[in-house]
């Protein structure tokens, strides 16, 4: 139906029930930034977090299962090719919910239950805030394009929130921070 939100997805030739509640989606988007994780783990957290009955998939359909998985994350759009990386969810997070929430008009976090093509559709309503400010900046970056003067004061000002902190595993950090010992 038109003005339905979905609750299952098809593969296998079958529906399967999901919970397409914005946290778990979250969690899952949370787990596909994560650098310590493997594929393969990355996969699971998405088949658990968000199938209902993620014990009844076989195993010869867990791909399609995934992939499934991420064409309802991604509202069936996007044509599978990542573009630049201009956002974070981990590291966004306390820009984009005061900028969800005013797209919003309430506390987006307080609700028991938001699907998460309505969390989405608040998302992607986001203007006129500091986090369209910042993926503005970063998407010009991306992108090579010079920024006017007021972006750039901006960007050096708030630097601490506009540039994206590089993903480092466990073993990356730990020896970034052996060096800094090293060096003082």
């Amino acid at each position: 139906m038109l003005f339905d939100l979905p609750t299952s997805v098809s593969f296998g030739g079958k529906e399967w029930d999901i919970d397409p509640d914005f946290r778990q989606v979250l969690r899952i988007l949370e787990a596909m930034e994560d650098p310590d994780l493997t594929d393969g783990e990355k996969a699971t957290i998405c088949l658990v977090n968000l199938y209902v009955d993620v014990d009844e998939i076989p195993p010869e359909l867990a791909q399609a299962a995934f992939d499934a998985a991420i064409r309802f994350i991604d509202h069936g759009s996007g044509d599978g090719k990542p573009g630049p990386r201009t956002m974070d969810w981990t590291q966004d997070a306390p820009l984009i919910f005061p900028a969800v929430n005013r797209a919003a008009g309430f506390e987006v976090r307080s609700v028991d239950y938001m699907h998460w093509w309505t969390f989405l559709g608040y998302f992607m309503e986001i203007k006129d805030s500091v986090y369209s400010t910042v993926l503005s900046l970063r998407g010009k970056k991306a992108r090579h394009k010079k920024l006017e003067k007021q972006e750039q004061e901006f960007w050096n000002e708030n630097i601490g929130i506009c540039r994206l902190k590089p993903k480092l595993t466990a073993e990356e950090q730990a020896e970034k921070e052996r060096l800094k010992q090293i060096l003082g």
